[in-house]
C-alpha cells in the first residue's frame, strides 16, 4: 500500500500559519500525483490540495484557494502544504495519499490511495 507520514500540525490562533509535510513510507514518490485531504469530527472529509508528479500541475479545494499553498521535492521525498491565514474551519486531522487521477478536474478530489495517521491542525483563540 501506499501510504504517507503526515507531520507539522499544531495549535495555531486564527490568521496564523502552519506547514505541513508528507513523506512516503518505504517507496519512491516521484511518480504519484499527491493530495492532502482533512477529515473534522461530525464534517465530512474534505479534499485539500493536489499536486502532480513533477509539480506541474496544482488544485484545491474552494474553501482554501488563496490560502493554501501545495509543493513537492522528489529529491528529498516530501510534499508540503504551506497554510495561511487559518480559521476556525480548518481544524481538522489533515491526512495526504496517492492520487489516481489528474489534479486538473474533480476526480482528484474522490479517487486516492489510503491514507496515513495523519497531523492534528487545530485553529482556536
Amino acid at each position: 500500500q501506499l501510504r504517507f507520514v503526515e507531520s507539522g500540525g499544531g495549535l495555531v490562533q486564527p490568521g496564523g500559519s502552519l506547514t505541513l509535510s508528507c513523506v512516503p513510507s518505504g517507496f519512491a514518490m516521484d511518480y504519484y500525483t499527491i493530495g492532502w485531504f482533512r477529515k473534522a469530527p461530525g464534517k465530512e472529509r474534505g479534499a485539500v490540495s493536489c499536486i502532480s508528479s513533477y509539480g506541474g500541475d496544482t488544485n484545491y479545494g474552494a474553501s482554501v484557494k488563496g490560502r493554501f499553498t501545495i509543493s513537492r521535492d522528489n529529491a528529498k521525498s516530501m510534499v508540503t502544504l504551506q497554510m495561511n491565514n487559518l480559521n476556525t474551519e480548518d481544524t481538522a486531522t489533515y491526512y495526504c495519499a496517492a492520487v489516481f487521477a489528474p489534479c486538473a478536474g474533480t476526480r482528484w478530489e474522490v479517487d486516492f490511495g489510503s491514507w496515513g495517521q495523519g497531523t492534528q491542525v487545530t485553529v482556536s483563540s
